[in-house]
């Protein structure tokens, strides 16, 4: 039983486990931003070639 109350009380890798949300959330939100960012700059190249066509 002690055993069984130890690991319930355990927080060895909790630092670890906030330290790979953080990244995986920050990860995403720059995949969006680039994904944004890159369809306006496609739209632009596109506006720009058919100006000089």
């Amino acid at each position: 039983m002690e055993f069984l109350r130890k690991l319930w009380t355990d927080e060895e890798g909790q630092g670890l486990v906030e330290y790979g949300l953080i990244i995986a959330l920050v990860s995403l939100a720059v995949i969006v931003a680039l994904t944004l960012v890159g369809t306006n700059l496609n739209s632009l190249f596109k506006k720009v070639t058919d100006k000089l066509s």
